[in-house]
């Protein structure tokens, strides 16, 4: 029994190391075909798109640059695989600096060319690279001599927060901006708007970390904004004994209603419903339309409503009236 077991044993170690063996020789020709099937895949003719940064330098002291300082070149490179892949994963490729004293000459721009690019970025490519392509027509610059203005931020895009909740009020940080233009567009811009928003079902204050809205030759500063978006709890309320005033009365004459006072009925916020009193409305009779239609009751304007509160109306619209000369 012994002996017969030690022979299944070592017939099973020798059958174990054979195929061991054929294993190991079949992953190194495998591996062996790789390395020349890669070898010869990088020896064929390739193209490969590069973005090369291209930055503006020398910019003088009493010069701000109203665009990006450095813009992206889509280059599009001819070679062998190898050689790409050094491009890819090397630093042979740099940023393409640009005198700006060289390129403006006058004006408040100037262009950077795609025979500019080619001509300033041969010199880093091996002799065998050829550029096939250059994307885009042109890189532009724009540049002023500090002429600026400040202007308020007004946010834009879609901020929604959940059902029976409304923004009662917007915080800015900073709550205005310091834009740099030529003086054309300076004079045409009164405000600036943030980059699209998009927040949808909150309830509670939504504070928002944005930029400024990209515009052409415009730069704005600061780069960085908070905005503070204050929710509240939409409620139906009403406010009572709301003087009724006279407006165009004549010298020497007083309006005098019945009643004198009036309610107004309006939806607002939890919050700012609390902060209201009768003195915030504003409810008017205008003697001239009294004079030009006479009538036993005179019309009643709802004109002064405080901001935060919609859909205002009064509990009547008409009432008696007297008009008597002043004691």
């Amino acid at each position: 029994m012994d002996k017969s077991g030690g022979s299944i044993k070592k017939i099973r170690g020798f059958l174990f190391t054979l195929v061991n063996k054929e294993f190991l020789i079949f992953l190194f020709f495998l591996l062996l075909s790789g390395i020349f099937w890669l070898l010869m895949t990088l020896n064929e003719t390739y193209e490969m798109e590069f973005k090369i940064p291209v930055k503006v330098v020398n910019i003088p002291k009493n010069v701000v640059l109203t665009s990006d300082e450095t813009d992206t070149a889509k280059v599009t490179l001819r070679d062998k695989g190898l050689v790409l892949l050094s491009y890819e994963y090397g630093d042979a490729l740099r940023t393409i600096n640009i005198n700006f004293k060289t390129y403006a000459k006058s004006g408040n721009s100037f262009v950077f060319p795609p025979s500019e690019i080619q001509r300033m970025l041969y010199p880093q490519l091996s002799a065998s690279t050829k550029i096939s392509a250059v994307k885009g027509d042109r890189i532009e610059y724009f540049y002023n001599y500090g002429e600026c203005k400040k202007v308020p931020v007004v946010w834009s895009g879609h901020v929604v927060p959940e059902e029976v909740y409304f923004i009662s009020q917007v915080e800015y940080y900073p709550d205005s901006v310091t834009v740099y233009a030529t003086r054309e567009k300076l004079d045409s811009i009164t405000y600036i708007h943030t980059e699209q928003l998009n927040y949808t079902g909150f309830r509670d204050t939504l504070t928002v970390n944005c930029r400024p809205k990209a515009m052409k030759g415009i730069k704005v500063l600061p780069e960085n904004l908070k905005i503070m978006f204050i929710t509240d709890v939409l409620t139906e309320e009403s406010i009572a004994n709301i003087p009724i005033v006279g407006i165009n009365m004549p010298e020497g004459k007083v309006l005098r209603t019945f009643p004198s006072k009036v309610t107004v009925n309006f939806v607002t916020g939890v919050r700012k419903f609390k902060t209201l009193s009768p003195k915030d409305f504003s409810v008017i009779v205008d003697y001239n339309e009294i004079k030009s239609h006479p009538s036993d009751k005179c019309v009643l304007y709802l004109r002064g409503v405080p901001h935060g509160v919609s859909r205002a109306s009064l509990n009547i619209q008409q009432v008696d009236y007297l008009i008597e000369n002043e004691e």
